[in-house]
């Protein structure tokens, strides 16, 4: 009678319930941690009529079709559901079929589920997910790709699944059975979605009781983090009670390490899984799908102002009122940028950047972005702030903060006659433009200058921040790149930054292999986030300072601006 219930089992297994082939991943009698409570289902067989719960006792991996143009590589699709059910088939359908359309080998991972009794929430999945990756592997060149281009995607408790897969392959879950048990069971690369359980408040199985924040709050120990942790994209919303932190956190371990990695984190979203599209680019970034396509210019991308349809420019300080002049420094100007057809009435203000010591608002950091919001409609103020730096005792940032303040002043004051929202203004700008940036958005409560006329009786706060790879935000790389890369805990925001109670909420876009460290954007939207200011942020991995000035079609380097123009949406509707 046991040897057909497991024969009626494997067939089912391969026929029911669609074409694509099912195979078991453990022989009879041999899989470890058997519970009666466990299947191993998605939520829409458990739903359907007739379902038998003791035909769906081994968990499975489930082959989609072979893409019509393979490119060598693999990826185990893993649902979420608590540990409780895998219920994302939703999810599933959509990361089939957008990587089957880029010539990905896609499988389906189902593995137990309860959790389990008397065990670690994750033990019986971790057991399956180690024996799926070395059944993927062994059947690489049947299928038709390289058995070291595997990937895992999974959401929640598949995020934290695929981070177990990605941190951990050589701890193992089980003791071995047979011959494929001598297979690695390490994966290449991976995207975790909003993992779960992953700071040291949450790990029972519960959201974060503390938020992912605490002196004592740490990543989970299971997280091994061996010499086969793998690249990782991870994707993480706001909001979400299985907090960000524990995204952050992994980031942090991964640059400690120096493993290429990407973070993206999305303001005011709950659970859930965000930007599939950045994980592509990361991909794409990463080789995995194929060699990267030659770099662009920026500039040759975004070469001309015929969406520019007025300009004027005005200097900043009225004669013989300038704060802390400098003889050596440049004069500083604001330069307005209308478009032909105007489809918000908000402001962006940018600035490049250039270590404080000159700045140019016709270069890469600044035309391009400046000619691209023209395109959409956005009307744009480029600054020309004092550099280079001034004598001391002032500080390297006095007097360009000074220039940004009245800047922001003067465009207040100006809006209006220009049938503009001196309620709408944003700043942007990049490496030293973004610590300028910083400055702007978190200490436009403190004077940074002595009120000349009646113009500086108008706030300089804003309503965003854009920062492209800020520097010298951080204790370490005070006025040079990060020592410690910002990664250790003793590297904390440079003590300028007030965030006061005008603190606007920012997007950060940073090179993951910045030597002015992404860490500088990562510990300030931390920061933001622990005052309840939901801000954006994405790195890019292998990327290093000023990635934007050249790249790759396909990438997140070249898409850099569609990140600016989809956070800037709810702030510029009119």
């Amino acid at each position: 009678m046991k040897k057909t219930l497991y024969l009626l089992l494997l067939l089912c297994c391969t026929l029911q319930l669609s074409a694509w082939e099912r195979q078991a991943i453990w022989p009879k009698g041999k899989m470890p941690d058997t519970q009666s409570n466990q299947i191993a289902a998605m939520t829409s067989e458990v739903k359907a009529d007739g379902f038998n719960p003791d035909n769906y006792r081994i968990p499975y991996l489930e082959w989609f079709d072979k893409p019509a143009k393979p490119n060598g590589t693999c990826m185990i699709l893993i649902s979420g559901g608590a540990y409780q059910n895998c219920c994302d088939m939703s999810l599933i359908k959509y990361w089939r079929e957008t990587l089957t359309a880029l010539g990905v080998q896609c499988v389906n991972f189902v593995y137990r589920t309860p959790r389990p009794v008397g065990l670690p929430i994750y033990q019986t999945a971790w057991e399956d997910g180690q024996r799926a990756v070395r059944m993927v592997r062994s059947q690489a060149k049947e299928r038709g790709f390289d058995p070291e281009k595997i990937g895992a995607v999974g959401m929640s408790a598949g995020g934290h699944l695929t981070l177990l897969l990605a941190t951990s392959s050589q701890t193992p879950a089980y003791e071995p059975i047979d011959e494929l048990d001598k297979l690695p069971c390490h994966i290449n690369w991976a995207v975790a979605n909003a993992p779960a359980y992953v700071t040291t408040d949450g790990e029972a199985g519960t959201p974060a009781t503390r938020d992912g924040y605490g002196p004592d709050v740490t990543i989970s120990k299971v997280f091994k983090f061996d010499d086969h942790t793998c690249p990782i994209s991870l994707h993480h919303g706001g909001k979400d009670p299985y907090t960000p932190n524990g995204s952050t956190q992994v980031y942090r371990q991964l640059r400690r390490m120096g493993i290429p990695a990407e973070l993206h984190l999305y303001p005011n979203k709950a659970h859930g899984a965000y930007g599939f599209e950045r994980a592509v680019e990361f991909m794409t970034q990463m080789g995995f799908f194929g060699p990267v396509a030659p770099e662009e210019l920026l500039m040759d991308r975004f070469a001309s102002d015929e969406d520019r349809a007025g300009y004027k420019k005005e200097a900043i300080w009225p004669e013989g009122k300038m704060p802390d002049r400098q003889e050596k420094q440049c004069e500083p100007y604001i330069e307005w940028h209308f478009p032909h057809q105007r489809s918000t009435n908000a402001i962006q203000i940018i600035y490049s950047g250039g270590s404080y010591t000159g700045n140019d608002p016709d270069g890469f950091e600044v035309a391009p972005i400046r000619r691209f919001l023209n395109s959409m409609g956005v009307t744009v103020v480029t600054l020309k702030y004092r550099t280079p730096r001034p004598a001391k005792p002032l500080a390297k940032h006095t007097t360009a903060w000074q220039d940004l303040q009245r800047a922001i002043r003067i465009v207040r004051n100006e809006a209006a006659e220009h049938g503009l929202d001196p309620k709408r203004i944003g700043i942007m700008g990049s490496s030293a433009g973004g610590h300028l940036t910083l400055m702007g958005v978190t200490s436009s409560r403190q004077k940074s200058y002595h009120p000349i006329d009646k113009i500086d009786k108008l706030p300089c706060n804003v309503q965003w921040g854009i920062g492209i790879y800020p520097a010298y935000a951080l204790t370490d790389g005070l006025n040079k790149p990060n020592t410690g890369g910002g990664n250790d805990d003793s590297a904390v925001l440079a003590p300028e930054f007030n965030f006061d109670l005008s603190t606007a909420p920012m997007l950060f876009i940073h090179g993951d292999a910045d030597g002015w460290a992404s860490m500088n954007s990562v510990k300030a939207w931390e920061k933001m986030r622990a005052m309840g200011i939901q801000s954006e942020l994405h790195t890019l991995a292998t990327r290093q300072h000023c990635f934007q000035r050249t790249a790759s079609p396909g990438t997140g380097s070249y898409t850099w601006m569609d990140r600016i123009w989809e956070y800037l949406q709810p702030f510029i509707k009119d």
